[in-house]
């Protein structure tokens, strides 16, 4: 599909069909399956495409007993966000720096938000918190020019510890090079990814209505 006629093609709701987080104790990824309403785990090996990188808030909300969310912003650092529970008033709003405490003091965290092509060709979304955040960065700090040529394969678990609480995290590697097949599909996979985010990071506001992670999803900070 051309550029001129994704103009008139603008996906109105995220396209991601899956959104996957880490879960430490299971040792693999996992996501909500909306129509079975139930969650399915994704064992290792897991490989996949990066396409773009995000920033948002999840967490959970104890004085409201709801889930929080907030926008999702590409520059942290210059960009506003917006922090709210499912249920009550806005939490915090501004750049994350500077509403950082008071975010976590609300039960949030944050969460890199890296939308990617899996095998079969369908875009998803990866959704990274604490020691899986930290092994993300210390994965991309100098091989991020090789992330859009590459697929990265999940295959391994880095065990560690924060004060009594024992984690796994993801280990990630490169695989193989993209073949010139794989290679298309993917820019047809970014042509719709790009048309959702040219529309939604426009946005100011968080809609709860686009927010695509069920509630009974968000699990603690704690929780590796």
């Amino acid at each position: 599909m051309s550029n001129r006629r994704n103009a008139f093609n603008t996906p109105q709701s995220n396209p991601a069909t899956k959104f996957l987080e880490w879960k430490s104790n299971d040792k693999c990824f996992e996501y909500y399956n909306k129509e079975k309403q139930e969650k399915v785990q994704v064992k290792l090996p897991f490989r996949f495409l990066v396409l773009d990188e995000l920033h948002t808030v999840k967490g959970w909300n104890d004085p409201t007993q709801s889930g929080i969310f907030s926008n999702e912003v590409k520059f942290i650092s210059k960009e506003i966000m917006t922090v709210k529970p499912f249920k009550g008033n806005e939490i915090a709003k501004g750049l994350y720096k500077d509403i950082k405490e008071k975010v976590q003091s609300a039960g949030g965290h944050y969460v890199k938000s890296i939308y990617i092509m899996l095998e079969d060709g369908t875009l998803a979304n990866l959704q990274l918190k604490g020691s899986s955040v930290q092994e993300w960065g210390v994965f991309t700090q100098k091989t991020r020019n090789r992330l859009p040529d590459e697929w990265i394969c999940v295959s391994k678990v880095k065990e560690g510890k924060k004060g009594a609480v024992k984690f796994n995290a993801p280990l990630f590697e490169f695989e193989r090079s993209l073949s010139n097949k794989e290679a298309v599909q993917a820019d047809e996979v970014f042509e719709i990814l790009e048309a959702y985010l040219k529309s939604y990071l426009t946005k100011a506001e968080p809609d709860v209505n686009e927010i695509e992670v069920e509630e009974e999803e968000i699990i603690d900070e704690l929780n590796f």
